[in-house]
């Protein structure tokens, strides 16, 4: 007679997980009205600077950390699924940086601006994915994506946005590279390491039910969220600021055709503290052209911006600590200015 009685398991909570579903996605459908919304209350307009830049301020954080509580919430269930071991093996590759190519190529798909691709990165390396894989990600998201191509099309044609496309995945790939064979990963917050430990150590099984599967999800939200939103804040608070008060005319000055040689560093340099996306960055870089800028200089000014934003690098502070921060900056400003240096000769 067996006397080991079975464990009943939970049913999942499938009701509650899809009224949780239903109210993320209003919620997201609804950024811009609840910004215009604040907007209008407090009085203002969008065609102030406060008012721009408040606007961005009430869109932006709830649409990271609308993203940041999903994305992490599906890694943590995925996780339950699929080991460490595999995801790190589906991703590095065995040659030539297999997966620092695959991540880069994932960016193009993801139209995120470099703070919204905070969260993904940090669900790559709680999955523990190579650390320079999921910087090739990292950079690729905002860079090189397809909102950043279309845009890119439709002001300056097929054979400005293939180059732009081209040269993006090779810096994103080539950092990530550079960054991977560095070996960096002490410089990793100890929280970040100590969860890759507990992952690689936690044996997934197909068993599982659905019930651990969610419960999993949410203690993942609780785990990241919990110690990275308030850096989220500041950062978008930052960068919200700049946002509204974005000085074209004294920038197409110092971009021209006849600049100095140190115009184009100058220029990377200038976008980094500014923070958008490529759909916000693009008019800015149409109106700097249409002023007499050279397109390779005020190009390396916008993937300056969107891949190496102050706002991002305040976000990414709650994971990795300052030398590793710093060799991303400098890996990726390199490549950046190797972009404009090509785009100037080229066109």
């Amino acid at each position: 007679m067996n006397t080991l009685a079975e464990t009943p398991r939970r049913p999942a909570p499938w009701g509650w997980l899809a009224l949780g579903v239903a109210a993320w996605i209003a919620a997201y459908a609804s950024l811009v009205p609840f910004a215009d919304a604040l907007i209008a209350a407090l009085g203002l307009t969008r065609q102030t600077h406060l008012g721009e830049a408040l606007h961005f301020f009430f869109y932006d954080t709830p649409k990271v950390l609308l993203l940041l509580t999903g994305i992490v919430f599906l890694m943590g269930v995925i996780h339950t699924f699929v080991s460490p071991e595999r995801t790190r093996a589906m991703l590095s590759g065995k040659r030539l940086g297999v997966g620092n190519v695959m991540a880069a190529s994932l960016g193009i798909v993801t139209p995120f601006c470099s703070c919204s691709a905070v969260p993904l990165f940090i669900g790559f390396l709680s999955a523990g994915v190579p650390l320079g894989v999921t910087f090739s990600f990292l950079i690729s998201a905002p860079m090189v994506n397809e909102v950043a191509l279309a845009l890119l099309f439709g002001l300056f044609g097929w054979k400005v946005a293939a180059l732009y496309l081209g040269l993006g995945l090779t810096v994103a790939i080539v950092a990530g590279l550079i960054i991977g064979k560095l070996g960096m990963e002490r410089h990793l917050e100890d929280w970040v390491r100590a969860m890759q430990a507990t992952q690689s150590a936690d044996a997934t099984s197909a068993a599982i039910a659905w019930a651990e599967r969610i419960a999993a999800g949410v203690a993942h939200v609780r785990d990241i969220v919990g110690k990275v939103w308030p850096w989220i804040l500041a950062g978008i608070a930052l960068g919200a600021g700049i946002h509204g008060y974005v000085p074209e005319d004294f920038m197409a000055s110092i971009m021209g055709r006849d600049a100095p040689w140190w115009s184009l560093p100058a220029a990377v340099l200038i976008g980094v503290p500014m923070y958008t996306n490529a759909a916000g960055i693009l008019p800015i870089i149409e109106a700097l052209i249409g002023k007499g800028a050279a397109l390779g200089t005020v190009l390396a000014f916008m993937m300056s911006v969107i891949a190496l934003s102050l706002p991002e690098m305040i976000i990414l502070r709650k994971v990795l600590k300052p030398p590793l921060i710093a060799t991303f900056a400098g890996v990726v400003a390199a490549g950046i200015l190797v972009v404009g240096i090509v785009f100037n000769a080229v066109l």
